[in-house]
């Protein structure tokens, strides 16, 4: 018999006899929680388990009512004792006391909020050991799921022995209790619904909650009790008693104990002492009669003892059950019948001893002590729930970013009056809002008394004249924050040399409320529900200059578990219905500038202001990327609008209501220009929610029906063979390729072919009706199904057995990749969706026509070899096998296609702007905006949401500047700044390419963005597309002569190899072009481009030029990259050594995709440059694979078309005409940035700025968007973007640095005393805009990143620099497989992890695990760092060390990239780990020339 603790042994059988665990943690802290390590794994005990987790001070009652569980439907709720969960409950028993809930209450020897329920209805059972605990845990789970009643279980929340039951016994007692749970066992009657509240400011309730159980109900509920204490003693195998009475018989004296020291006592009874001990473990219902059968009837004296200290009545509420039962009986009371308290017992003797006598006293008295009180309470306050509520006050961390911003705006000037911070005022409710509003009237009525005061010195004139002119300014300024800084310092310093006088000292005594302060008052997320009878009612109805911020951090997921009338984002309604209140709805992770407007407005407002505050979050630990998604799922869907009320703006001639989300202002513009507000739209439910959204909801439910029935009859009326439905999901593709071709083949043997995408059809209402139905999907992430495959999915899942009859055939063709998961236990993933919908299929009654096909990626003709097998099989089974095919299959509709029929790149693009139906624009149109800057994306965080909602994905775009070496001037970085704040997101994306894009502009605000990018003389033309790309260089080019060259090369590059693009002009600037005005035969315009003709080039192609010693451009990443040699005695630009065919691309698990450092072909002058990159462009344009776009890159046409870099030259020479001189000797020591100052050699300054993954924003405590936007008033140089994602400050002049140092300082910019793993490490966009992303990566990089960073400064490298890259997908934006440590996105949660790249990036690294999710991730760096940091030798990088000690081998060349990968584990440090420094140098030369 093991040591168990009672919270673990409660948990663990909550655990696993629940359909729904609801664990409240103290203060939101589930670290602090007693359950916690049960709670932690209860999905491992039971994988059927809802779990919610839930803070202190959430509304558990309105949870409960939401909830609806599975199975038997039994809630288990794990609680510490805290009176204002009870408080809180108690509108509420009426609801649950007749549901199969149990509450388990960890006491810590204070039961008086949980005994003000003992009328409630509830079934109370006590625990005083762990044991006890155990058992009646099982017991409070038979009877509420046997007798449909609520039962609170309070335990002393002790460790003990404790002889728990199998798992194996629990799974039978559990089954049982489901069984009997569906029967008739308990027929108690409903309640009446009444309660008389809550008692004054103690928060008891009265005593009755009118919920008590009839005469029948009470005999059927007392049925399912012994029924219950019978099947749990015989579980068990020992006696479970409501009662127990240890000691003589014959004893003159008896202690009813409720609480824990009763089996200390019990130990004490006779002989010892002449005392029995009955210890009352059933509290509710009483059961009167069994009570007075256990107390022996020779008792004269009785003391009941209770641990309800803070009661308020002089007699215990046990004392009242005991004197009522008695009073119930013919049974006389003893001669003594007293109430006492039962304290700490340390000493059981000395107890007893302490009872006896003052049981046998002369006259016996109430509330005497039995042990130590002192210690009880001091046990009680140090238990989880009161430590969070009494000890220090802790600011959730998520609600913290609001209190940064307010210290950031008001910095002087702010007053959060009950501040967390705040330590002055030791009152008990000092941190409560209520209490804080009579401070702030306090103040208030001071500060006016100050104004008369003033006043009264003015009118009487009785001081000096410079005085009287301060106090004058004041008056005037008292409400001006700017001006009255200055003028109250002026009064304040005056006052102190100024003789006093009566008027003076009023004066003086009042002049802390000098200075203007900006007040506020924080809710918490417990404050605020009653807004008709809170604090917010008494705030707005004083008309005072009052500020308050009010919390709500319920999540967007769990908004129905919160009660209609008690949502907080409703103030805003009752508040604007005063209209003399500034109202805001804000949320700082979807619009950090509009919560700053809001905050700087609602300071101004002279009147009350409420400012709401969205937070959503589970617990203070939940993670920022969840509390972002549910922001952004709450405010997309309107559940959470983001506006502000300003009524004093009507009088300025601004508007009044300003809607600030960008999707719901042109869904709801409509609506607000009618002035209906929101009042048109707060209906029974009182939520703007999707279904408000637009009409698009209903209609595009009714778009499904209608694309059906569609396709349907244009089958009908086209073909009389067999009907077959072609239902396809598919993410990258090339499902969906598969799919078309099947449908083309079909129709050519006269089958009635139609095909649509899964979630496009509606499988539940329509399946039943069809006869021949193929299902091809493919495999995404860990076996799920692709995106627009998932309701589909889920829906078939969920129907109902033979839901569909036999009459309809089906066959599957399932796509994955079998070497995806590689591990064992992994291998169930492979082609999981397809496989699933088969069986699910015949399940449901449906008959299989043809087994399943599996097309596999690591077949020999990758999913061919599958496919070919079972679309013979499908033709049999609709009796087409023998149909002689003659026409030609038609070629399928590629890129190329789209390109040569896209009249030079113009498409339909302009008409798609002008298509107000939809967000989106047509899919060929998507290929054709790459080559115009911008891609369309959607909202992946909001996806399933809105197709839930019947509404199509939150479609945007991201546009992307052409920046030559990442140059901006000032003036064109607030423009551009300037388009962030319009149409964008509010930040900036600095990318690895040395420009910048903008993130989730909506499609009626593209031209507008585009035109204003070309505001600041910059634009977006081949920013992205198949054609050559932004040209970057080392970005410091004032270092030396050499960097001011390569910069005006970069620039010439771009030029050169621009196209010409009179479509780009056409479509987004509204220009007039040569071509616009020549038109050929069929409205077609007559454009050419000279470079890159019709079909441009068959990829993206990439150039970038690095300065030795710093290869910050990672020049070898690239299809050309050019190496400036330097002239030795000039110093200028003598040339450079031309490396061609980089490139980072990968598919996974694809070996015939690779990354691939360019190889250097030769030398050429600066004359000879322009020249050779554009030969080098033209071969890739004409021998470049453009049958296949994943073989189409420079890489592989060196490789596979030419047979390799020599080659490759050859041709090269050949179109030049010469040949290329011999590479010059280099050498490339580091590719990552210097931070920090630097000067150059015409003695200007330039500064590096560290900035997290290049994301240009605004944060709380961290404004780096505005320092910028503020730095651009005074900087007189430029600016210049890192390609590793960082900003440098550049071309300061000497005089200008101190200023410049001085804004840096104040705006938190000289933010780079980072360690050098976190000052080196970049992540790619990936989650949520990016299509291609399968993970994440710039939301988690700096997640992960901590973790590393304390690995690595536990063994000592704060200072060394290890470059980290991750990427959400294999494409590699942040070039990861060139890093030292690369994680490559594979899955949500999973990486492929890389080791060994180069410091100086000369050398891929190589996959040392395809699999790794964070923990495994953390495992290795704690093998590696601390064998890296004893063994490494002087100056050696990370990526080098895993390879000279056999960790990993060396990846010489890209086609050899897959050699050697996965090394079996963590090896010891190898023989060459441990040599010299010269043999390791020798180490890395054969390495690098194998």
């Amino acid at each position: 018999m093991s040591s168990t603790s009672a919270a673990g042994a409660v948990a663990r059988i909550a655990a696993l006899a629940s359909a729904t665990l609801v664990n409240i943690a103290p203060s939101g802290k589930a670290s602090t929680s007693s359950f916690a390590s049960v709670v932690d794994k209860a999905l491992e005990l039971n994988a059927q388990l809802e779990v919610e987790q839930l803070n202190q001070h959430a509304e558990l009652g309105s949870v409960l009512t939401q909830l609806k569980p599975a199975g038997n439907g039994l809630i288990s709720v794990l609680s510490h004792a805290h009176q204002q969960t009870f408080t809180r409950l108690v509108p509420h028993l009426p609801k649950l006391v007749q549901t199969p809930v149990v509450f388990h209450v960890a006491s810590a020897g204070e039961h008086s909020d949980v005994m003000a329920l003992r009328q409630s209805g509830l079934v109370l059972l006590h625990s005083s050991t762990a044991a006890q605990a155990h058992d009646h845990a099982l017991l409070a789970t038979k009877i509420a799921t046997s007798a449909k009643r609520a039962v609170l279980h309070f335990f002393e929340d002790v460790s003990g022995p404790v002889e728990e039951v199998t798992n194996v016994d629990l799974a039978s007692f559990i089954g049982s209790v489901a069984a009997s749970s569906s029967t008739d066992a308990a027929k108690t009657n409903g309640v009446n619904g009444h309660a008389n509240g809550v008692n004054g400011a103690n928060g008891h309730t009265n005593g009755h909650a009118s919920a008590a159980p009839s005469e029948a109900g009470l005999d059927d509920l007392e049925s399912a009790i012994d029924a219950a204490y019978e099947d749990v003693a015989e579980l068990v195998g020992h006696a479970v008693e409501p009662f127990q009475l240890v000691g003589a018989s014959d004893a003159a004296n008896l202690a009813v104990v409720l609480g824990a020291g009763s089996e200390i006592l019990q130990d004490y009874t006779a002989p010892h002492n002449d005392l029995a001990v009955l210890d009352i473990r059933l509290v509710r219902p009483s059961l009167p009669q069994r009570l007075l059968d256990v107390i022996p009837a020779g008792v004269k004296h009785i003391a009941v003892l209770e641990q309800s200290v803070r009661r308020t009545t002089k007699l215990g509420p046990l004392f009242v059950d005991v004197a009522t039962a008695f009073q119930g009986s013919e049974r006389a009371l003893p001669s003594t019948f007293v109430s006492g308290i039962l304290g700490h017992i340390e000493d059981g003797d000395k107890a007893a001893k302490e009872l006896v006598k003052a049981l046998e006293a002369p006259k016996p008295k109430h509330a005497f002590v039995v042990g130590d009180v002192k210690k009880l309470a001091a046990r009680a306050q140090a238990a989880p729930a009161a430590a969070a509520s009494t000890g220090p006050v802790q600011v959730p961390k998520h609600e913290e970013a609001y209190n940064l911003m307010l210290e950031q705006v008001f910095a002087e000037r702010l007053s959060v009056v009950n501040s967390a911070n705040e330590e002055s005022d030791d009152h008990p409710a000092a941190r409560s809002p209520e209490y804080a509003f009579g401070q702030v009237l306090a103040h208030l009525e001071q500060r006016d008394e100050l104004v008369r005061a003033v006043n009264d010195v003015l009118r009487d004139g009785a001081v000096s004249t410079e005085l009287h002119e301060a106090l004058s300014q004041w008056l005037t300024a008292k409400t001006d924050a700017k001006k009255n800084v200055a003028a109250s310092n002026k009064v304040a310093s005056l006052l102190q040399s100024t003789a006093s006088g009566a008027a003076l000292e009023k004066i003086k005594s009042l002049s802390s409320h000098l200075s203007l302060k900006s007040r506020w008052i924080v809710g918490s997320d417990a404050w605020a529900y009653d807004a008709g009878m809170g604090g917010v009612h008494h705030v707005i109805a004083s008309g005072r200059n009052v500020n308050m911020l009010i919390f709500d951090s319920v999540p967007y997921t769990k908004r129905d578990a919160q009660a209609a009338h008690k949502r907080k984002k409703d103030i805003a309604l009752y508040a604007m219905n005063y209209g003399n209140v500034y109202v805001a709805s804000t949320a700082i992770y979807a619009d950090y500038t509009q919560v700053l407007h809001a905050l700087m407005e609602a300071d101004k407002f002279d009147g009350p202001s409420v400012v709401l505050a969205y937070v959503p979050y589970r617990t203070v630990d939940a993670p920022a990327l969840d509390v972002l998604r549910e922001t952004k799922l709450a405010v997309d869907s309107g559940y959470w609008p983001l506006f502000r009320w300003d009524p004093s703006a009507e009088a300025r001639g601004s508007e009044v209501f300003r809607l600030d989300g960008v999707r719901l202002r042109e869904q709801l513009q409509q609506f607000l220009d009618r002035q209906n507000l929101f009042t048109t739209l707060v209906n029974s439910r009182p939520e703007l929610s999707y279904d408000i959204a637009a009409s698009q909801g209903n209609a595009l439910r009714e778009l499904q029906r209608r694309k059906a029935k569609e396709a349907y009859e244009k089958m009908l009326g086209s073909l009389d063979g067999p009907p077959l439905l072609i239902l396809v999901a598919s993410d990258g593709g090339n499902a969906e390729k598969v799919a078309k071709k099947l449908a083309v083949r079909a129709k050519a043997r006269g089958v009635a072919a139609r095909l649509l995408t899964m979630d496009d059809y509606p499988v539940t209402e329509e399946l039943k009706d069809e006869k021949n139905v193929v299902f091809l999907t493919s495999t995404a992430g860990q076996g799920e199904a692709p995106q627009n495959g998932r309701f589909t999915y889920k829906a078939l899942h969920a129907m109902s057995g033979a839901a569909i009859p036999d009459t309809v055939n089906y066959t599957v063709f399932a796509m994955g990749d079998s070497h995806y998961w590689p591990r064992p236990e992994d291998a169930h993933y492979y082609n999981k969706p397809g496989k699933d919908i088969d069986v699910r299929l015949e399940q449901l009654g449906a008959t299989r026509m043809a087994p399943i096909g599996l097309g596999d990626d690591q077949d020999a003709d990758g999913y061919q070899t599958g496919y070919k097998i079972w679309e013979p099989l499908l033709w049999k089974a609709l009796g087409v096998d023998t149909v002689e095919v003659k026409e030609a299959e038609p070629e399928p509709i590629t890129n190329e296609h789209m390109k040569i029929a896209s009249n030079y790149l113009r498409g339909t693009i302009k008409e798609g702007l002008e298509d107000t139906s939809t967000g989106a624009i047509a899919e060929s149109d998507t290929q054709l905006t790459k080559f115009h800057g911008t891609y369309m994306q959607y909202d992946r965080d909001t996806l399933e949401e809105r197709k839930a909602a019947g509404l199509e994905p939150a479609y945007s775009f991201m546009i992307r500047a052409r920046i030559p070496g990442g140059v901006v001037t000032p003036e064109q970085w607030l423009q551009l700044d300037d388009v962030a704040e319009k149409y964008g997101n509010q930040t900036i994306k600095i990318t690895t390419r040395q420009t910048i894009q903008y993130h989730c502009i909506i499609k009626s605000n593209l031209k507008a963005a585009m035109q204003g990018i070309n505001k600041s003389m910059l634009d977006t033309i081949a920013a992205c597309g198949d054609v050559n790309r932004n040209v970057m260089c080392s970005p410091n080019p004032n270092l030396s002569e050499l960097h001011e060259d390569v910069f005006e090369f970069s620039k010439s590059i771009s030029e050169h190899l621009l196209p010409r693009m009179n479509a780009y002009h056409e479509i987004w600037l509204d220009k007039e072009t040569d071509s616009s005005k020549q038109l050929l035969v069929g409205g077609v315009l007559q454009d050419y481009e000279p470079l890159y003709g019709p079909y441009y080039l068959p990829r993206k192609f990439k150039i970038a030029i690095a300065v030795p010693p710093r290869n910050d451009t990672d020049c070898f990443a690239h299809d050309i990259g050019l190496i400036a040699i330097a002239d030795p005695v000039t110093k200028r630009l003598a040339g450079f050594n031309l490396a061609v065919g980089g490139g980072m691309g990968v598919t996974h698990s694809m070996k015939a995709t690779y990354p691939r450092l360019g190889s250097v072909i030769g030398f050429v002058t600066p004359e000879q440059t322009l020249d050779a990159c554009r030969i080098v462009m033209l071969i890739q344009r004409d021998t470049g694979n453009r049958a296949n776009r994943k073989q189409a890159r420079l890489k592989y046409t060196i490789d596979k078309h030419w047979g390799g870099a020599d080659n490759f030259k050859a041709e090269v020479e050949r179109r030049l005409g010469y040949k290329l001189a011999e590479p010059k000797p280099y050498k490339f020591e580091t590719n990552t940035d210097h931070y920090g100052w630097t000067q150059d050699y015409k003695g200007n300054y330039h500064c590096t700025l560290w900035l997290e993954n290049g994301r240009v924003r605004d944060e709380a405590g961290d404004p780096f968007r505005t320092g910028l936007r503020e730095l651009c008033k005074i900087h007189k140089g430029n600016f210049r973007l890192t390609p590793n994602q960082h900003i440098i400050v550049s071309d300061i002049k000497p005089e200008d640095k101190d200023t410049i140092d001085a804004h840096l300082r104040k705006y938190k910019m000289n933010n780079w005393e980072h360690s050098g793993v976190k000052l080196s490490a970049s992540a790619c966009v990936a989650f949520p805009t990016c299509g291609l992303a399968m993970a994440e990566s710039e939301r988690y990089l700096p997640l992960l990143m901590d973790k590393v960073e304390a690995i690595f400064e536990a063994n000592g490298l704060r200072s060394t620099d290890t470059v980290f890259r991750m990427s959400g997908c294999a494409n590699g934006c942040s070039r990861p497989w060139m890093a030292e440590a690369g994680f490559v996105g594979k899955a949500p949660g999973q990486y492929v992890m890389t080791l060994g790249g180069s410091h100086n990036g000369t050398r891929l690294s190589k996959i040392y695990r395809e699999s790794v999710d964070e923990k495994e991730i953390l495992e290795i760096m704690n093998k590696l760092v601390p064998q890296y940091a004893q063994n490494r030798i002087e100056g050696e990088s990370f990526g080098d060390y895993v390879i000279r000690a056999g960790i990993i081998k060396p990846t010489t060349s890209g086609m050899a990239f897959y050699e050697d990968m996965c090394p079996s584990d963590v090896v010891p440090p190898s023989a060459a780990a441990k040599k010299g420094p010269a043999q390791a140098t020798e180490h890395y030369d054969r390495a690098s020339s194998a």
